[in-house]
């Protein structure tokens, strides 16, 4: 993980679309609004009461089936990926997605018409850095049912190719590449969805295509054309005339690419990855990609970089004047040696703070925990985590001395790695929730050798002396 030196991005101003929702066949509206900065993509159910909101991530996909389908305490979002896909391919960061149902509309079945409204919306810079994860191994995922593959390689930038294969003769296999996201635009954009004839027959018998007409989808035909089906499909699109192309696809439109399909499952790929949360620099290679595969291998990816961001030691200039020395923070903590567990503050922010202990074999704790074994006490550590938070829970209040913070509860606290004489000992805390009526909760890690050693979420209560 590596901090980008580019700016978070959002749009200048709100714009709106309307068009048909694919499954439901109804009009809907979607407004992208801009948004503040570390807030990525979210959904809100305007239509709901309560404006409930769904966040593009990829912990709350449910199925995909006909698109990537989001759920969140009931409430759902159908067909994110192709409005998450014009986002991430105009590198806009952070917006608000505003739908009127459970779907965005299809327009084209590409993301032609979103990119359209969010270029003329305008794209503005924000002052935070854009997060990214930098990839430096070969991650994968295979699905073993359908044998289709997903991998994420190291690159200098974000680059996704795309392989696909449906064993069928009217489509063959195709390949696309994007090799930087800024030709996203011109080269996969306007890629539309595309089926196969036999899917469209199953979705109009169960009444699942409401939306659906022939220009928002190639349709590839892999049977033969009966009687029936051309009456069907004449009803359903309202056309008087459908024949088959000499390229065995429907007359309805006209391909943009000889490799159409191999250029929007691409897209799908970029929209499904942006629910991962975070950007990436690396190269994605999907064999048979699908909605599954694309979603499975984000929830992996995501799960990785949660774990690698908490594990991440921090990082400072340890010949830096620490922001305060232990005679600060004895000016504001009650603890004194030998129970004063932290040596420096390295850094603080309004919800950070990050503190140091050397840890030597004067350490009185040593000469019983354990004779031979010295080993410092799990508890101590988490002591130390927490007067690491004592002092920014107290840089708070103007007259830190006349408080003291009291332990409420301690939760899901685990013990990695042992801490011996001669360690340094790193501690980050980090807010949870603001501090409220002296509620501090915060999130702990204590870090030695390089090495996660101690986790653990803290409760605390911060209570004027003149009280007790």
């Amino acid at each position: 993980m590596t901090e980008s030196l580019v700016k978070q991005r959002t749009i200048a101003k709100e714009t709106s679309l309307t068009g048909v929702g694919l499954h439901t066949g109804k009009e809907v509206t979607i407004t992208f609004k801009p948004a503040p900065e570390n807030h990525g993509y979210k959904f809100v159910r305007t239509d709901l009461e309560g404006s409930p909101v769904i966040e593009a991530d990829a912990n709350f996909v449910v199925n995909t089936q006909r698109g990537t389908n989001l759920e969140k305490n009931g409430v759902k979002i159908q067909t994110s990926e192709h409005v998450l896909a014009a986002l991430v391919g105009l590198e806009v960061d952070n917006c608000i997605l505003e739908v009127n149902a459970s779907e965005p509309p299809i327009m084209d079945g590409s993301s032609k018409f979103f990119v359209e409204a969010i270029e003329k919306a305008g794209i503005v810079e924000q002052e935070a850095e854009r997060d990214e994860y930098v990839v430096t191994e070969v991650i994968s995922y295979v699905d073993e049912d359908t044998g289709s593959e997903i991998i994420v390689m190291p690159s200098n930038e974000y680059q996704v190719t795309t392989m696909v294969d449906f064993g069928t003769k009217v489509l063959g296999t195709q390949n696309a590449s994007l090799n930087k996201i800024s030709d996203f635009k011109d080269e996969i954009a306007n890629a539309r969805t595309f089926s196969f004839l036999h899917e469209i027959e199953m979705l109009l018998e169960h009444g699942l295509i409401k939306g659906g007409d022939l220009n928002n989808a190639i349709v590839y035909v892999d049977k033969e054309l009966s009687d029936s089906t051309m009456e069907k499909l004449r009803t359903a699109f309202g056309k008087d005339n459908i024949s088959v192309k000499p390229n065995g696809i429907l007359d309805n439109l006209t391909l943009h690419y000889p490799n159409e399909a191999a250029r929007h499952k691409l897209l799908d790929v970029i929209g499904d990855l942006a629910l991962i949360g975070t950007r990436i620099r690396g190269k994605v290679i999907a064999n048979k990609p699908g909605h599954h595969v694309n979603t499975q291998f984000a929830k992996k990816l995501s799960k990785r970089i949660k774990l690698e961001r908490r594990n991440k030691v921090p990082k400072f200039d340890i010949n830096q004047p620490p922001v305060k020395d232990v005679n600060e923070i004895m000016a504001m903590l009650p603890h004194r040696p030998p129970f004063l567990l932290v040596d420096k503050i390295m850094e603080m922010t309004d919800t950070c703070v990050v503190g140091l202990k050397n840890v030597t074999m004067n350490e009185p704790f040593f000469v019983g925990h354990f004779p031979g074994a010295p080993v410092m006490p799990g508890v101590l550590i988490v002591e130390a985590m927490a007067q690491t938070g004592g002092i920014l829970a107290l840089s708070t209040v103007p007259d830190p001395e006349n408080y003291l913070t009291f332990f409420m509860k301690i939760n899901n606290v685990k013990f990695k790695q042992q801490v011996n004489p001669g360690d340094t000992l790193i501690f980050k805390l980090e807010l949870i929730t603001p501090i409220r009526r002296g509620i501090v909760h915060m999130q702990g890690n204590a870090y030695a050798n390089g090495k996660l050693v101690t986790e653990a979420e803290l409760m605390a209560q911060m209570v004027k002396t003149k009280n007790l």
